[in-house]
């Protein structure tokens, strides 16, 4: 789930670059989101992609 999370947000990044630049910092806030939620998963020890 974590890794459609991440692979919706990346998708919506790039697709901010190129047609939106005003919603570009709010993608970018997403994707830090989605990072720190990985990030917490692999310190507590669990499956990050799972």
């Amino acid at each position: 789930m974590l890794t459609t999370i991440a692979i919706i947000l990346l998708v919506l990044w790039l697709f901010g670059f190129i047609v939106f630049p005003v919603l570009g910092g709010f993608i970018h806030i997403l994707l830090i989101i989605a990072i720190i939620f990985f990030l917490i998963r692999i310190i507590r020890g669990e499956n990050p992609l799972k």
